[in-house]
């Protein structure tokens, strides 16, 4: 049972910028700025056990996820994290449906990843703000935190999906956060 670990931050733009180059500097192997259009999947059963399914499209690639968070007390959120590649992303769009799941959220976003010491450092541009996540155990994030030098940095418990519903824009029954 794969179990994410990550903690997030909000970030100005001048943040973002300073992160970058920071990574830059200490040569954090990195990939290319990646576009995504990620919709989220839910109904009743999956909002009582505060779960979500997401079909994720990056370029030419489709990864369908399903993620269910562990109630924390901790900046650090830990949640399971089931996913699989799919290779006709519109097939499996209306089989979601035919299983009782509807399209809620979709929202775009820019992000570049880092490499570092077991983490994964991801920089994200969102239609409504600019965001890291580092990804791994949690000793690993402590150790990036300290060599990026962001002790300064409040940690947010927000997901992507939370936001989206706070400030995307209503198209019927879904909400969007499009660039």
């Amino acid at each position: 049972m794969p179990i994410e670990i990550e903690k997030k931050y909000r970030l100005t733009e001048l943040q973002r910028d300073q992160i970058i180059a920071r990574l830059a500097a200490l040569n954090f192997p990195s990939s290319p700025t990646e576009f995504e259009t990620n919709v989220i999947y839910r109904n009743s059963t999956l909002a009582s056990e505060n779960a979500i399914v997401r079909l994720r499209r990056v370029g030419d690639r489709s990864i369908l996820a399903f993620k269910k968070r562990y109630t924390s007390t901790s900046a650090i959120k830990h949640q399971l994290e089931e996913e699989t590649e799919v290779t006709d992303v519109e097939a499996m769009a209306l089989i979601l449906m035919h299983l009782g799941l509807s399209e809620s959220l979709i929202y775009e976003k820019r992000r570049q990843t880092f490499h570092y010491a077991g983490t994964e450092i991801a920089i994200d541009e969102l239609p409504f703000g600019f965001f890291m996540e580092i990804e791994g155990v949690e000793q690993d994030i402590e150790k990036a935190e300290n060599e990026l030098g962001i002790a300064d940095l409040r940690a947010i418990e927000d997901t992507y999906p939370a936001l989206t519903q706070k400030y995307g824009k209503r198209k019927g029954d879904v909400i969007e956060a499009r660039f």
